[in-house]
Formats: structure tokens, sequence, C-alpha cells
């Protein structure tokens, strides 16, 4: 029987998807296992890398049992940006895993800030802001906080290098996740040492950086006794989430920008060059292909702000989706959809742990403005849709602006869990005005992407350019016209709203 079937694994924020793909671009299996987030203080978040781990194992046994193992090819690696998993010498887990949208380490930001010789000196050295979300504030918060953890720690990891670990034994990560630290000359493919050195660490702590397409590991006798999978299959470099994704969408070159909508909201173009960012008001990272790059902003509560609102205001739809069959989002979709464009007048802000791009400030809170006794559920539903839309607006608006020649005003390629809303994928028609498309595999976030990695580190493709070949379009949403109006005054009085209210949020 042929090899023809690519493993990709994504850890994300609510759970890990393993998706098996054919080297025809097809989905011929998949599994999702779910894990807890721990929250003990306000805008602290928190996970268990053994969760991790455990989830991986079931979704890979339950992907795994109608495939044949002589089927497979390689692995990809996929996960959540930006986590500090902490080990000590024997890579045992210090403490648990503190993860992109944790915003404790806003002091710990502006020192390492200082410590670079202020904001222009950091952006020299990494073309980057140092964010709350990136690992870097998170260490020396260990450094400060946690002493006793900090002297047994001897190695720090993100997320899917974690995984890596567990399923070969390497220790290893690839530039778009080396490049989320803030603590990697970008440019120049490296790990900044002076500027690790700055901040009292030892540039032991940091693993070697190798590229996404190239091997990374083979799975161990171990972990294949454990997942399924066969022993020595190779296992690629693979990509932090936001960039894999946009290789999932095909988007490896500049053009087209893809919008992801998973946890947070991520917007991003490929680049076959450095791009300077000399405001910081961007992320610019290390691309998958090699000598590629990636720029993105990133709204941190996404569909993670529809989640919070079925959760806080969708108990009627919850208990109706059991007796349905179907999903509490489907029926507040319907909700939303039935209310007119606008909502009403109603505007949601979607800054539910803070807010990253384009305003960078973690102490943003989220709100619903222009609220009237006439608004009911529906109008709710359908501002947090919108609100969502707005702000990944600002976002694309700045990319396209900054990108070489403005590429990426045309299309919008849709992508993530919230791309299966077809009223979702309307409001984001109405709103930028542009055409949405949604990719075959854009739905299954960066574990496409990495299966695609996966391939051309197999052999199956020669280099990425090539393998995002196979990504095809499965739907296209056309703006309609009539709604410009309202949207671009509603749009008008979102992007004033956080400068009305940013002294109540200090």
């Amino acid at each position: 029987m042929a090899r023809d079937i690519l493993i990709g694994i994504d850890v994300g924020t609510t759970g890990v998807k393993v998706l098996a793909v054919t080297t025809q671009g097809d989905l011929a299996a998949s599994a999702i296992e779910a894990y807890p987030l721990y929250t003990p203080q306000t805008g602290w978040t928190e996970q268990e890398p053994a969760d991790w781990w455990q989830a991986t194992k079931l979704a890979l046994k339950r992907t795994l049992a109608a495939l044949p193992a002589d089927r497979l090819l390689a692995v990809g690696l996929s996960g959540q940006m930006h986590g500090m998993v902490a080990l000590d010498a024997k890579h045992q887990v210090v403490r648990r895993a503190i993860l992109w949208n944790d915003q404790r380490t806003a002091s710990q930001c502006r020192e390492l800030t200082d410590l670079a010789g202020g904001p222009e000196a950091l952006l020299a050295m990494t073309n980057n802001q140092m964010l709350t979300g990136y690992t870097a504030g998170k260490i020396r918060w260990l450094q400060q906080a946690e002493p006793d953890n900090f002297a047994h720690t001897r190695l720090i990891l993100n997320p899917k290098d974690y995984l890596r670990l567990c399923l070969t034994g390497s220790v290893l990560t690839e530039v778009s996740d080396a490049s989320g630290t803030g603590l990697y000359d970008v440019q120049n493919n490296r790990w900044h040492t002076g500027l690790i050195r700055r901040a009292g660490l030892d540039p032991a702590l940091f693993p070697p950086v190798v590229a996404s397409t190239e091997e990374a590991g083979r799975i161990s006798e171990e972990a294949a006794a454990q997942t399924g999978l066969p022993a020595g299959l190779p296992v690629s470099g693979g990509g932090g989430d936001a960039v894999i994704s946009t290789t999932g969408l095909g988007l490896v070159r500049p053009g087209r920008i893809g919008i992801t909508l998973g946890t947070s909201g991520v917007v991003a173009m490929g680049l076959d060059a450095f791009m300077a960012n000399p405001e910081g008001k961007l992320q610019v990272f290390r691309g998958n292909a090699p000598g590629s790059f990636t720029a993105m902003g990133v709204t941190l509560a996404a569909a993670g702000s529809y989640h919070w609102f079925r959760q806080a205001l969708g108990q009627h739809e919850r208990e109706q989706a059991g007796q349905t069959g179907r999903s509490a989002f489907q029926l507040l979709d319907e909700a939303a959809g039935a209310t007119e464009p606008g909502a009403a007048g109603l505007i949601f802000l979607p800054y539910l742990t803070g807010e990253r791009c384009p305003i960078h400030d973690p102490a943003a809170r989220g709100g619903f403005i222009g609220l009237t006794g006439l608004h009911e559920k529906g109008h709710f539903a359908r501002a947090v849709l919108e609100g969502v839309a707005y702000s990944l607006r600002q976002v694309h608006a700045l990319i396209a602006a900054n990108s070489p020649d403005r590429q990426g005003e045309g299309t919008v390629i849709l992508a993530g869990g919230g791309a299966v809303s077809p009223v979702w994928r309307q409001i984001f028609a109405d709103v930028f005005q542009l055409p949405v498309q949604t990719v075959y595999g854009s739905a299954e976030g960066g574990s496409f992407g990495a299966a695609l990695v996966a391939g051309v580190t197999a052999g199956v493709w020669t280099s990425l350019p090539e393998a995002v070949r196979l990504v095809r379009t499965e739907s296209e949403t056309l703006p309609d016209p009539s709604r410009a109006a309202v949207y671009a005054a509603l749009y008008d009085r979102y992007t004033r709203a956080y400068g009305a209210l940013q002294p109540l949020f200090a």
C-alpha cells in the first residue's frame, strides 16, 4: 500500500486536533480532545503540559484507528505560540505552562524593553515589541515571582516543542516559534544572545532552532507504544499556529491576506523578504518556507469572544442544543442572522483579555456601547460577531498599508473554527466590503498547515510553494454594497471608542 498520509497535530488553547491528510490534499480522518484551562487570577491563563500529551495520545489513537500504519509518511506539529514550558535538568515540568494570552507580565515587559536600551533599540534587535504575550516576559516573571522554580529551570520550550519532546525525545524549536519569544533576532535568524544576557538569562535555556520543513526528530519506541504512530516516523520542525495556519491557507508568498478565527483572531500575510517594523505595531516573524517571513497582527479574543457569549448569556441555546442535536453556536448564529446589520447601533469591544493589535494594552477591557431597551439577544449576538470583525478590519488595514506595494487589499481568506459560520462570513464581507473566501481544510487551523509542512519534510513536495498548490477554494461570500454605509459609520465609532474609554481602563 502506498505511503500517502501526513499527520498534522495542533496543540490549541482549548484542545488538541489531530488531522490525517492525503498527499492529494484530502482529509482522511481527524480527532479532537479537549483539556482544561486554568485562570488562578484575573488575566492569568495556564495549562498542564501533561494534559496536552494525554489528549494527543487519545486523539492520535482515534485518528489512526482506521488508517494502516504503512500509509503514514511524516508528522507535522503546530501549537499555540509564546507559551512558557519550564523544564528541569531531567526534562520534567517545573510548573504549569503560562499561555500566550496571559497578561501578568506588563511590568516585566517594560523592564526588558529598558534593558534592551528602549523601544527603538529593542526593535533593532528583534523587529518586534516586547508584548505581554511573548515568552520573554513570562521567564522574567518566573525569575522574580517564583525564584525556586526558576532555579530548577534548565530549559524553556513552547507548547508544540514540548509535544515534540514527548514524541521524539528531541529538544528543538523552529524559526516561527523562536520569533515569538521576544528574544530572537528575526532578521538574522538566530537567538539574540546579547539581549538574552541583558535579561540575566543563560542562552543555554533556549533550544537549537531548525527550519520548519527540516526533520526535527523521529517517533520514539516509547511514544509509538503510547500513540499508535510507527517508531522512526519523521517529525518536521513544524510551526507556531498563527504562522502555520497561514501556510495552510496557501499564503506563503506575498499577495492575499488571511484571517484565522480561533480563540484569538490572526490577520497575516506571507512575505518573501524581511519587512522592517519601525513602529512595532505588527508582529513580523520567520515563516515556514525557508527565507520567508510572516507579518501579522492579533486580536486576543475573536472566536473566544463568541465562546464567552455562549457561556455567559447562551444558556437557553445550550439547553436547546441538547434537545435538537444542533450546536448552541448554530442557534446563536440564527438569532444574529435574523437581526439587522449594525445590531441597531449596538457595538461590542472584544477586549476580554486585553488587546494586542493595533491597540497594545493589557489593561483594555471589553464592553457593549449604545445599549437601549430595544436590544434583544439577537442584537447582542450580532454585535459580538461585528465587533470582532471591526477589530480585525483595523489590523487588516494596518498590514495592507505596510505591505510591499500595498498588497493584500483584495480578497480575504477566512479560516479557523469561526469561518464555519456563514453568518460570520457575510459579516466579514460586509464590514470589509471585500470578497471573503474559505479554502478546503481552512477550519482545521494549524493542523492542516502542519501536515503540508510534514509533506515537504518527507519529500512529497520540494517546497512549500509547491505544496500549497493543493489548497483550493471551498466557498466565496460577496459583500452587500447596500450595507457599506451603516458599517462604515459603526466602524468609525468603534475605532474612536477605545480612545474615549482608555482612561477608565488604567
